[in-house]
C-alpha cells in the first residue's frame, strides 16, 4: 500500500520536478531491505501495542487453556492462560505485509491466504476446545481434510495461474533448474510435485502444533527459522546474489522478503508476552498457521529440502511423535506390552518429565535452533 502511495504515485509523479528531499527520499521504496526493514518493525510494534488489549479481551471471553491431565503439575498449573493469542500474530503480519509489500505479486498473497486458511484451521480448532472444554478440539480427519484443502488450492493456483518450475531443488548442489524445466534432470511434473506440496504444508504445519507446548518454545523457534527464510528469499529473488551463490533466480521471491520479515517482527513482539511465564498462549490459531507460512514460503522459493534446516526443532519434535507411536504401536503388536522411546512425546515433553526446568528446555531448543539456522544459511556457499 505504502509503496503504491509513496513512490508509485508521489515519487514518480514529482521526483523529476521537485527540489524536495523527502520527495527524493521516498525513492527508498522501491528497495526490498527498506520495506522489509520497515514490514519487521511494523509487526512488532503492532504485536507489542495490541498484545495487551487482546489479552484483556481473551480473558473477558473466558478464553483459556485446557491442559492435559497427563502433564506435570508445572503444567496443571497453566490452566486458564489465555489461549488463541496467534490471532495476534497473524495479524500483524498481515496489517504489516499489506503496509510494506507491493499487492501485484502473486507469490504474497498465495503465502497471506495460505496463512490466514491454515490459521482459520487452527482457529476451529481452538474453539471446539473451548466450547467443550477439552484438551482435544478438531478430530485427526476434520484437521487433515482442511489441510488438504489449502494444499490443493496452493497448488492448483501454482499450476493454473503461474509458470511454477516443477522441479527439485537440492541443498549442497549447484542450480538445478534449466532453461526449459521441462527437461531438467530435478523436474518431477505437476501432478507428483502436487504430493510433495501436500507432504510438505502438512509437515511443516503439525510440526510446528507440536512444538507449541513450552512457554516460549515455538516462538522462539519462530523468530530464528523466519529469519533464516527471510535471508534466504531475499537472495533468492536478487539476481546479483543468485548468480554469485549459483542459486535458481527467482525474482517472485522478493515480496516473500517482505513477508517473511513480517513474520518475524510479530513472532519476537508476542514473545514478549508468551515468554516464561506465558501470559497468553499462541494456540492452535498461531502454531498451525507459523507451520504453513513456512511451508508455503519453502514451496513458493523452492526451498522445501531446506526447510528439515531452517526449521529443525519443529522436525525433531515431530520425528520423535512419530518414533514415540510407531514404536509403541510395533511393541504392542508383538508383545502385548505397549513400550515408549521416550518418557512422553513430543521431545519437549521427555526432557520435562526427566527433571529439567521449563527454562532450560527452551533456551537448550533455542540454541539448537540458531545452529540449524546457521546450517541452512551455509549450504547458500557449499554447492
Amino acid at each position: 500500500m505504502l509503496y503504491y502511495l509513496l513512490y508509485q504515485v508521489i515519487f514518480r509523479e514529482y521526483a523529476a520536478t521537485s527540489e524536495s528531499y523527502l520527495i527524493k527520499g521516498l525513492n527508498v521504496f522501491q528497495y526490498i531491505t527498506f520495506r522489509t526493514g520497515f514490514a519487521t518493525i511494523s509487526s512488532l510494534l503492532i504485536s507489542l501495542f495490541a498484545g495487551k488489549w487482546v489479552i484483556k479481551k481473551l480473558q473477558a471471553l473466558k478464553v483459556g487453556q485446557e491442559i492435559r491431565e497427563e502433564l506435570s503439575e508445572e503444567h496443571q498449573a497453566k490452566k486458564g492462560t489465555p489461549t488463541m493469542g496467534g490471532v495476534l500474530i497473524i495479524g500483524s503480519v498481515i496489517v504489516a505485509s499489506l503496509l510494506w509489500a507491493r499487492l501485484d505479486s502473486v507469490f504474497l498473497w498465495l503465502a497471506l491466504i495460505s496463512t490466514t486458511l491454515f490459521s482459520a484451521i487452527g482457529f476451529a480448532d481452538d474453539y471446539i476446545k473451548i466450547v467443550k472444554k477439552r484438551s482435544l478440539g478438531l478430530t485427526g480427519r476434520q484437521k487433515l481434510i482442511g489441510q488438504l484443502a489449502v494444499a490443493g488450492g496452493l497448488w492448483a493456483v501454482l499450476y493454473y495461474f503461474t509458470n511454477y518450475a516443477w522441479n527439485l531443488s537440492v541443498p549442497f548442489l549447484k542450480a538445478t533448474a534449466e532453461s526449459d524445466p521441462a527437461i531438467s534432470i530435478s523436474y518431477i511434473g505437476p501432478f507428483i510435485y502436487a504430493i510433495f506440496i501436500v507432504f510438505v504444508l502438512l509437515g511443516s504445519s503439525n510440526a510446528v502444533n507440536l512444538t507449541d507446548g513450552l512457554d516460549g518454545l515455538a516462538t522462539s523457534v519462530t523468530f530464528i527459522a523466519m529469519s533464516a527464510l527471510t535471508a534466504l528469499t531475499y537472495v533468492i529473488s536478487d539476481a546479483r546474489w543468485a548468480e554469485r551463490l549459483d542459486l535458481t533466480h527467482n525474482p517472485a521471491a522478493a515480496e516473500l522478503t517482505v513477508f517473511c520479515g513480517a513474520m518475524v517482527g510479530s513472532s519476537l513482539g508476542f514473545l514478549w508476552y508468551n515468554s516464561p511465564p506465558a501470559e497468553v498462549f499462541m494456540g492452535d490459531v498461531g502454531s498451525l498457521a507459523i507451520g504453513g507460512a513456512l511451508g508455503t514460503v519453502a514451496i513458493l522459493t523452492k526451498q522445501e529440502f531446506l526447510l528439515p534446516f531452517i526449521g529443525g526443532v519443529f522436525i525433531l519434535e515431530a520425528i520423535s511423535v512419530m518414533i514415540q507411536v510407531s514404536f509403541f504401536k510395533f511393541t504392542k503388536r508383538t508383545s502385548g506390552v505397549g513400550k515408549r522411546v521416550f518418557r512422553q512425546a513430543p521431545l519437549h515433553h521427555h526432557y520435562q518429565m526427566s527433571g529439567w526446568k521449563e527454562p532450560k528446555i527452551v533456551f537448550r531448543f533455542v540454541i539448537i535452533a540458531v545452529l540449524f539456522a546457521l546450517l541452512s544459511l551455509s549450504t547458500l556457499k557449499l554447492r
